[in-house]
């Protein structure tokens, strides 16, 4: 395929990229029968930001909630849509989704803004012109060789759509592939469901001539607040609303970047790593009775030094988002403090560390699995903390060493966001009385990141950086829940089938992983 002009090995699901929508109401029972086609690889279907209460066993990481999907086997997933709003499914097989192994959802529930018209889920990504094998050995490279960089952006994506320089590429490339298209209604408001489900980037969201209110993230309503500028993280989601303040005849250009192009503190301007061609895409917006033949003129009035490195690596102050309903924050039953770095290991491949561990996933044997034994002895790689009984755990995160933005995804909850910014942190709550809440948050660079969350949900959760690169390298812990609970929970059969059919695909031998396993 071809979504920019450039051919490239995609994965598609359905013969579609991105894959399809699902689209649910809010309690609805959602199944979805996931068959792996791929002849030599494995794969798995996380169902991003779904609480799965009940259900911690179709979160969808292999060595983690079940063993992968083999080769031509068939795995049903069925989970309840306990949240409403904007999300997206994917592939958590190691960086498998970044080829196309991925897709929207939208689970209907009540209103909490005027809007009259649904624009439907818009899906902004990077885009990278090799597959995801090769990409990530690159991040696997021996200190010697100088600077540690992970592979950098040839492209960004919306809706699955952009162009490319034909000139800038040896490979098969037809020119002027076209932009996604929107169609906006003057004097009517429109909702608008934003996406990043890049592999790196850190995405700034605007449309020329345009305000925007924002009215979620993720899957908690917010305040209405204005902006002209949206900016979101890797797996993070944003629903905004736009006044259709355009004559009928006219068009405009919705926009994203990732920021200018540099590689490490000396030299990285943007908050993400781009070759330079491509840093920016745009989608054409056209109301009415517009000439859809011709291209808009507008121009943008985003200062470009609003997209810079490091201070504009995060998303907007956690004092403007303001989230509904009012949950204040209540004294935790346990504070952890973690810091996050990266370095070479004793092989020399660069890892990510969370206080002196870093995760590796056993794709033959899955940690939720063991946990249901009562095996509790995990090895030191698969990163478990288990919180027995606990009812609430507080998270003090500080990166240090290597300058990197983190969005931190927790599976199985929202949390709360007490507080993030550069440096250390100083002990202040922002908006004790109801802070932020959320699935997935930027960390700045060499920053720090206070979450906390009721740890009520019996299973196993992933705490990752959602940058494919660093979760490639081992950047993420887990959290064993109601332990007790958990082992008292009848599993469906299915789940050890896969590790059965994984066992027979393997010939009962350790795949050797190119990456952590996610």
């Amino acid at each position: 395929m071809a979504p920019d002009g450039v051919e490239v090995p995609v994965l598609v699901v359905n013969n579609q990229f991105p894959g399809p929508l699902i689209e649910a109401n809010w309690g609805d029972w959602i199944q979805v029968d996931v068959t792996n086609g791929l002849e030599t690889e494995g794969t798995a279907m996380h169902w991003h930001g779904f609480l799965q209460t009940g259900t911690p066993w179709y979160d969808g990481a292999p060595g983690v909630t079940h063993c992968p999907i083999a080769p031509g086997q068939t795995f049903t997933y069925r989970f309840r849509a306990e949240l409403y709003g904007t999300t997206w499914w994917h592939s958590h097989y190691t960086a498998q989704y970044l080829n196309g192994l991925l897709g929207p959802i939208v689970i209907h529930g009540p209103k909490t803004a005027s809007y009259d018209i649904d624009v439907g889920p818009i899906l902004l990504s990077d885009w990278f012109h090799d597959y995801y094998v090769n990409l990530v050995r690159q991040v696997f490279v021996a200190s010697e060789v100088g600077p540690i960089f992970p592979p950098m952006a040839d492209n960004m994506l919306i809706q699955g759509k952009s162009d490319y320089p034909c000139n800038a590429t040896t490979l098969k490339c037809t020119p002027d592939a076209g932009f996604a298209e929107f169609k906006f209604q003057s004097g009517k408001k429109h909702l608008l469901r934003l996406v990043n489900t890049a592999a790196e980037a850190i995405i700034f969201f605007s449309i020329d001539n345009h305000n925007i209110t924002v009215i979620a993230n993720d899957f908690v309503a917010v305040e209405p607040y204005q902006t002209d500028l949206v900016v979101l993280g890797v797996g993070q989601r944003t629903d905004i609303i736009v006044e259709g303040n355009g004559s009928p005849n006219s068009s405009a250009w919705l926009r994203i970047t990732e920021g200018p192009t540099g590689l490490g503190p000396a030299g990285q301007t943007g908050c993400s790593l781009n070759t330079g061609v491509r840093p920016a895409t745009k989608a054409a917006i056209f109301y009415e009775n517009a000439d859809t033949t011709v291209q808009p003129t507008t121009t943008s009035a985003i200062d470009p030094s609003r997209f810079l490195f490091p201070i504009n690596c995060a998303n907007q102050p956690l004092t403007v988002t303001t989230p509904q309903p009012v949950i204040p924050v209540a004294e935790p039953d346990v504070t952890m403090n973690f810091i996050m770095t990266g370095g070479d290991n004793a092989t020399g491949d660069f890892v990510w560390w969370m206080n002196n561990q870093t995760f590796y996933a056993d794709w033959n044997d899955p940690i939720l699995l063991e946990a249901k034994l009562n095996n509790l002895n995990f090895p030191p790689e698969r990163a478990v903390f288990d919180m027995k009984t606990a009812s609430s755990v507080r998270l003090n995160i500080t990166s240090i060493g290597f300058p990197a933005s983190h969005p931190m995804h927790l599976h199985g909850h929202n949390m709360q966001v007490l507080a993030e910014g550069l440096g250390s942190w100083d002990g202040t709550i922002v908006n004790p009385q109801n802070p932020q809440r959320r699935d997935t948050q930027i960390m700045r660079p060499n920053g720090f990141l206070v979450v906390q969350w009721n740890t009520t949900n019996p299973g196993m959760w992933m705490f990752h950086c959602h940058i494919a690169w660093h979760i490639s390298e081992g950047n993420g812990i887990n959290f064993l829940e109601q332990t007790p609970t958990l082992q008292g929970m009848q599993f469906p059969g299915s789940i050890a089938q896969t590790c059965r059919d994984w066992a027979a695909h393997n010939g009962h031998a350790a795949i050797d992983q190119i990456d952590s396993g996610l």
